[in-house]
């Protein structure tokens, strides 16, 4: 897979691009501190915009398809991590039999909110809280790079699929349709 130039690995170095603030959101600095390269991409977010995946795929002039949501799900009980492009669907069956479970429900906000230590519109896969199982929609693997919310919103990190994959611990399943 080929490298993307410019991306920041937290060094510090002139040529790397830096993070939100000087320590980071949980999101980079977790990348950071596993050495994983990626860019950050702030952007405007208008506040009573619900569709933030649409949103940061405009604002930031990419493919919706190179960018994904972050959904917090309940698999038989047990709370999971389902990342999906943006304009697909969470297929709960799916999802639920890639997790070795039965039934799929989407989690609460507020439960997804504590968990994760983000708020809804801006769960990032990484960083979070508490380290939840995470699945990756397989399709995402087909882009060179990726766009995840950096942990606020208004705020995507591109990083390769593989890496996010690496940086969580996840799976690579077929859950969006």
């Amino acid at each position: 897979m080929p490298s993307l130039p410019a991306l920041s690995t937290g060094s510090g170095r002139p040529d790397t691009v830096e993070t939100v603030s000087s320590r980071g959101t949980p999101a980079t600095v977790a990348l950071t501190a596993l050495g994983i390269p990626f860019v950050p991409h702030p952007y405007d977010h208008v506040a009573g915009t619900s569709a933030y995946g649409l949103e940061a795929a405009a604002a930031l002039g990419v493919d919706p398809g190179r960018v994904l949501k972050t959904l917090v799900a309940c698999v038989d009980e047990r709370l999971v991590v389902a990342v999906v492009p943006v304009p697909t669907t969470l297929d709960l069956k799916a999802l639920a039999a890639a997790a070795g479970g039965k039934r799929a429900a989407l989690a609460e906000p507020a439960t997804a909110e504590r968990r994760t230590g983000y708020v809804v519109g801006g769960i990032s896969p990484l960083g979070q809280r508490s380290r939840l199982p995470l699945y990756l929609d397989a399709s995402a693997l087909a882009h060179p790079t990726v766009f995840v919310s950096g942990g606020r919103r208004g705020f995507e990190v591109e990083l390769a699929p593989a890496d996010l994959l690496t940086a969580t611990g996840g799976t690579a399943a077929s859950i969006a349709r």
